[in-house]
């Protein structure tokens, strides 16, 4: 099991967040829509969506029925932007969301989609 060193609470970036997606097993990173539409998939289906322009965002696959409970628990939590809104949440990545939340969200999403868990182990700085 490899370790992987998290930065402290709110330092969440596309560096941070392109480094932990590719810590995970059998995660690959492409632009299929756009030159700055960054996509992170495991075996092939999308588990994470980012635009590299803009305010920073996730597009992350979630559970339904949790889905609407973290919608109403965040602000930065709303349906996903330009997917299947049953099943995936935009998330504002504008620090009102703790990162060990945000990294546990991913982690939601690659599972979801990979169907396993993933063998990374978290350790704070």
């Amino acid at each position: 099991m490899k370790t992987l060193t998290i930065l402290p609470y709110n330092n969440m970036n596309i560096e941070t967040l392109h480094q932990y997606c590719l810590s995970l097993e059998d995660v690959e990173e492409c632009f299929p829509f756009d030159e700055t539409t960054l996509v992170f998939k495991v075996r092939g289906k999308i588990f994470l969506l980012t635009d590299l322009e803009g305010d920073f965002s996730l597009n992350l696959k979630c559970d339904p029925a949790l889905a609407l409970e973290l919608r109403e628990k965040y602000p930065a939590v709303t349906p996903g932007y330009h997917m299947n809104k049953k099943h995936w949440n935009t998330i504002a990545v504008d620090g009102s969301v703790p990162d060990n939340i945000l990294l546990s969200w991913i982690d939601l999403s690659y599972s979801l989609v990979a169907g396993r868990k993933k063998s990374v182990k978290h350790t704070a700085l």
